[in-house]
């Protein structure tokens, strides 16, 4: 490419300026003309290997960034950190030879186009259009090298039409735990016809009706509908995410109560998975932390399975059928059994309603009904209802941390397996559904919770592990050591005596062999609730019976057919879900697009449901989370335009298929912030195994190897109020108490990560106009290690923009525009310091030590400067800086790779390599201890003897001083490092 000549403004050749100095408007000038240069040329783009294309040239490698979500306020600073380094990386390995492929797509469903159009009435994908096209201007204002032919949005519809049938592979299959793998859910089905395997409860397949039959299997399948708790928002409408709800049980937009409450939803299996995603956690290349954030989410937890009979004192002369339910509780210390006093239920669990009486019953053990175990409540169903209600407006965060134990009898009791003993059994707060099984056996003697509940309600205590002398006196407290069991024995077996590990064997194997309990596997991993009563996102591919089964039961989902796929969102008037009163606790969320009633009911003939024919059905009006797209966005870049797969299995095996046997394969490098390291990162890992089951990929992992950029931090500002101000209009103010002030108040000042929430956000157009975007790339690059955080001071910039004029100058004369280069030899020193560079650079970039790289740069640039100060810069020294420039600043050096004459692109040329002769240092310098201190330096040829060094070291002044004339006791050359003197 020729470069055209630069154009310095009038108003910077009115001041002074040199015409052809590198300045802000320079910068624009140049950066523009090479960025239509890469598209026109389609100079990041690279083929697929296939039967109409050569294999790329060059060892492969995936690069990935985390896709951004395209919000209205566009891009700060902070965002591009991890797209520019990916970017300096990519641009690095193309020039050392390597076939990179490099995409940016986008996050592109999501709440907050869906509330701009519930505001305005404007489509979400005429606003979400409108932020990518936002985001893609910014991205390309800083030279971003990616391969533009495979960039999606996950709401593009060819996007998710496969997300769609990923979907539809996930809901058509099982998981085989005995081949630990997902199988196709016909292959289950063949097997009970065949009597290979038998139902769990010993019916005989062919003698149940196809609805029964299909719930049998869509009890197995990994993606099903089942009543889950959720918070559930009525003033919204909608149900929300933890990560939605305050620590006060509200909804963080709008302020409005949350209930807790069982809803019908989609869920994702994922806890079949949990052995394996923890397992295979070992096999691939990330940071521990985020390996063990993933392990403690999963977490797996040994112990038993232990069940408790439950007694309906009121069953007989109520009518109803004497219970033979058992409450099963799950523990990870049995050994603690025989100090269980109570049991406890979460509110939510089924078994509340089942377990509850219509009277209070007298206790089995004789005495009266303890006043605090019933709320003032005339009846047990009373109470629960009463104490249901409370709880549903506590978010599960308050309800772990409450101090404060509250709780109500359900009136009704268990027996304690091990000793017979009746237990009371409670509701309580203090337990939830997520993790066991919502139920606990409450041994307050162990237990500092439970012993909190007990003392309130007046409970039994028992100690069954010994503590440490002396621990009793600390009293009102479980003690949750080790140590031997006590008060652990009955006619049949004692734990007493037996330290933990060998007491929790002990009363498993006794448990198992009454038929009470047995070792099992727990996991605080749950399944994926993976519903939202929204518009903006993807509709199911799912369709129910319009007039119900036939038997009676619930609506079965069918799959619709793939050449169904996509089914399109409908165009809606409405894009607000139904809101109700905001203590409507018991109403019930209504999708908008359960108002699109033609676009609901549809007739078909469905292959899922061969029995019914060409019949009515009703859509599912619920919608994918945005999690689904992001779950496999980086597949679909592999091979963006196939119209027939969601990726080809040839270019899937060559982008992301095992380089070895035992490496689980994925993409090269994964880099994102460190807030994904559990649920993006665990949810794409489910869904990538599912898929590697059914032999649509072949790599078992997504992501290779990831890595956690840190984030960029900036002062803000908040006022006497304790609202945020916006930074950027705060002054400093000597009479300020604080030091500073926003319209003449004073505001306090603090330090937090860069966002709209804080108003402190800086826009990387502002950087881009003042100083050009290369020099904005390099500040960000320079400012520490690409995986700390960084503090952002928009003053300090100007020192990245000098630098860049400093290179400028070594080859460009400011006031002419002519080539400052001679064709001439460098001297020894300037060879020496741009090769000592070259190691340095090209070992710091692929490490992603770009600070330091940078540091390397300036201080050649400044060497040279000295050395050349008239010009004549050899080009044999600013051709390999230039080359070593260019993945951090690609568009001052592709211009002034053109201007040496070099007509095409350097985005290919081959990085700078270092001659090992000249990194050999001539002289080394030795400290000089005498008597362990250091006297002394000095300098010696690297080639010395330890003779040499001995003699110059005794021959230092400041050594012949100290020594006094007298001769050393001892001389102690370290090579390389040192010299010990000893008088």
């Amino acid at each position: 490419m020729t470069a055209e000549p630069e154009v310095a403004s009038r108003a910077e050749t009115a001041s002074g300026v040199p015409p052809h100095r590198y300045t802000a408007a320079l910068a624009g000038q140049i950066e523009r003309r090479w960025q239509d240069h890469w598209e026109a040329a389609g100079t990041f783009a690279v083929a697929n290997p296939g039967p109409d294309a050569p294999e790329p040239a060059g060892e492969k490698f995936y690069l990935l960034d985390m896709f951004p979500y395209p919000s209205g306020a566009g891009l700060h600073v902070g965002h591009p950190l991890g797209f520019i380094g990916t970017d300096v990386l990519g641009r690095f390995l193309r020039m050392t030879g390597r076939t990179v492929l490099h995409a940016m797509g986008f996050d592109a469903f999501g709440l907050p186009a869906e509330q701009y159009a519930v505001q305005t009435g404007t489509h979400p994908r005429a606003t979400t259009e409108a932020n990518i096209a936002r985001y893609r201007e910014q991205i390309r204002q800083l030279g971003l090298a990616h391969d533009e032919h495979r960039s999606v949005s996950t709401t593009d519809i060819d996007f998710y039409r496969w997300t769609q049938w990923i979907f539809l592979q996930i809901h058509g299959s099982w998981y085989d735990a005995e081949a630990a793998r997902a199988r196709p859910i016909t292959e289950l089905e063949e097997e009970l016809a065949a009597g290979i395997r038998a139902l769990p409860d010993g019916r005989d397949w062919a003698t149940l009706s196809r609805p029964e039959q299909d719930r049998v299997l869509d009890d197995h399948r990994l993606a099903y509908l089942a009543d889950a708790p959720v918070n559930w928002c009525p003033a919204l409408g909608t149900v929300l995410s933890n990560e939605e709800v305050t620590a006060e049980g509200r909804s963080e937009r709008g302020n409005f109560p949350v209930f807790r409450r069982n809803l019908r939803q989609w869920m994702m299996r994922i806890t079949a998975y949990a052995d394996r995603l923890a397992a295979d956690l070992d096999g691939v290349d990330w940071p521990e932390s985020v390996k063990t954030m993933q392990r403690n989410w999963i977490g797996r937890s040994q112990g038993a399975q232990v069940r408790f009979a439950v007694d309906r004192p009121d069953a007989e002369r109520s009518g109803a059928a004497p219970s033979a339910q058992s409450i099963e509780v799950f523990t990870t210390r049995p050994d603690t059994l025989f100090g269980a006093t109570y049991l406890v239920l979460a509110p939510e669990h089924p078994l509340v309603d089942a377990l509850t009486p219509d009277a209070w019953p007298s206790p089995p053990t004789g005495e009266e009904l303890d006043g605090r175990w019933t709320g003032g409540a005339a009846t047990p169903a009373e109470a629960v209802a009463a104490y249901r209600r409370v709880v549903a407006q506590r978010s599960e965060l308050e309800r772990q941390e409450a101090r404060d134990k509250t709780g109500v009898f359900t009136g009704a009791w268990a027996t304690n397996p091990v000793n017979g003993e009746p237990l009371p059994v409670f509701v309580a707060d203090y337990v939830l559904m997520g993790y066991g099984t919502g139920a606990i056996m409450a041994v307050p003697g162990q237990d500092q919770r439970d012993w909190d509940f007990a003392t309130v309600f007046g409970l039994p205590i028992r100690r069954t592990v010994q503590p440490p002398a002396g621990f009793e006196g600390s009293g009102g407290q479980a003690y949750v050591g080790a140590g031997p069991a006590i008060n652990s024995a009955n006619d049949e077996v004692s734990l007493d005596g037996l330290e933990v590990d060998e007491a929790k064997a002990t009363i498993t194997t006794w448990l198992a062999g009454k038929g009470a309990g047995e070792a099992v596997v727990q996991y605080k991993l749950r399944d994926w609730l993976f519903s939202r009563q929204r518009y903006w996102g993807e509709p199911f591919p799912v369709a129910y019976a319009a007039d119900g089964e036939t038997d009676g039961g619930p609506s079965i989902p069918r799959a619709l057919p793939d050449a169904d796929l996509p089914v399109l969102l409908p165009d809606v008037e409405d894009y607000a879900p139904r809101t109700y009163a905001p203590d409507d606790a018991e109403s019930a969320p209504e999708s908008p697009l359960a108002r699109a009633r033609e676009w609901v009911r549809f007739s078909e003939d469905l292959p899922s449901d061969p029995e019914r024919g060409f019949a009515e059905y009703v859509r599912e009006t619920n919608t994918m989370p945005q999690w689904a797209g992001s779950c496999w966005y980086y597949l679909r870049y592999l091979d963006p335009h196939n119209a027939e797969r969601f990726v080809d299995p040839g270019v899937e095996r060559y982008w992301l298929g095992p380089r070895a046997p035992g490496d689980p394969g994925g993409v090269d490098l994964y880099v994102g912030g460190v807030e994904h390291a559990v649920l993006h990162l665990l949810y794409a890992r489910f869904w990538h195994k599912v898929l590697f089951d059914l032999g649509h990929v072949s790599s078992s992992e997504p992501f290779r190897r990831l890595f956690n950029q840190g984030y960029v931090q900036a002062w803000a500002y908040t006022d006497a109020r304790g609202v945020y101000v916006p930074a950027e209009e705060v002054v400093e103010s000597a009479d300020s108490a604080t030091g500073f002030t926003w319209n003449g108040e004073p505001v306090r000042q603090e330090y937090g990560k860069m966002g709209k929430s804080l108003r402190n956000v800086v826009t990387p157009d502002e950087m881009c106009e003042i100083y050009g975007a290369d020099t904005f790339r390099l500040y960000e690059m320079s400012t520490g290690p690409m995986e700390a955080s960084r503090p952002w001071s928009t003053r300090d910039v100007v020192g990245s923009h000098r630098f860049l004029q400093r290179v400028w100058r070594l080859a460009v004369d400011e006031q002419t525009g002519e080539l400052r280069v001679a064709d001439v030899e460098p001297d020894r020193d300037t060879l020496t310091a741009l090769h000592r560079a070259i190691d340095g650079v090209r070992t710091d970039l692929p490490a992603m030590h770009y600070n330091t790289a940078v540091a390397k740069l300036i201080e050649l640039a400044n060497h040279l400067t000295k050395a050349y100060p008239d010009g004549g810069t050899p080009r044999s020294v600013i051709e390999p800086l230039v080359l070593m420039l260019a993945p951090l600043c690609p568009h001052v050096a592709e211009e002034l790779w053109s201007r040496l004459g070099h007509p095409h692109t350097l985005a290919y040329e081959p990085f700078p390599e270092a001659d090992p002769a000249l990194l050999v240092e001539d002289t080394a310098e030795y400290p000089i201890q005498v008597n362990g201190k250091v006297r002394s330096r000095i300098t010696v040829p690297a080639t010395a003897g330890q003779d040499e060094v001995r003699a110059a070291a005794l021959a230092d002044p400041k050594v012949v001083d100290l020594l006094g004339g007298a001769e050393p006791r001892k001389v102690i050359v370290v090579p390389g490092r040192l010299v010990n003197v000893v008088r």
